[in-house]
């Protein structure tokens, strides 16, 4: 992203009525803790360098190191199966190649949960991560996105 903060406003028909209506909890927000610890798991240890977690619908998505041009998506229940890592052999962490070093990762994966539960009205709906671009993605429930660089977005994450 190279430091650039980009911000798109979505449909207007949307942003019209977003405070009239409420983030409702969804089973996926119940397990927010352990969805957000199994991606760190795959980012950091399983070969995936890029993931978009879909708050909303309860839905994982990611590309992996090994198959860079094909993505896989998990609904809830498939992703926070024990299984699921053993579909995906350890891989190591792809330092010095990756833009967002490992100890990072924890606190970007904070900052979604923020973003998510932060506000009622305006919350976080869908947001992904890159490691090797450091490109962070949030989609917002007011229909705006932003899309910024990970070191950006955890220095101004307050802003947000």
């Amino acid at each position: 992203m190279g430091g650039r903060w980009l911000q798109i406003q979505g449909d207007p028909s949307v942003r019209h009525f977003v405070f009239e209506q409420r983030r409702v909890e969804n089973a996926f927000d119940r397990e927010l803790d352990r969805v957000l610890a199994r991606v760190r798991v795959l980012l950091a240890s399983r070969g995936v360098f890029h993931a978009k977690i879909h708050f909303s619908t309860g839905q994982v998505t990611l590309w992996f190191l090994r198959s860079p041009f094909s993505y896989r998506v998990h609904l809830m229940d498939e992703f926070l199966s024990p299984a699921i890592c053993r579909l995906y052999p350890p891989v190591p962490y792809p330092s010095p190649s990756a833009a967002v070093p490992k100890a990072s990762i924890d606190a970007i994966l904070a900052q979604f949960k923020r973003l998510r539960f932060q506000d009622p009205q305006v919350y976080l709906r869908a947001a992904s991560l890159n490691i090797m671009s450091g490109s962070v993605g949030l989609r917002f429930s007011c229909d705006g996105s932003h899309y910024l660089d990970f070191a950006q977005f955890l220095a101004r994450a307050g802003d947000i």
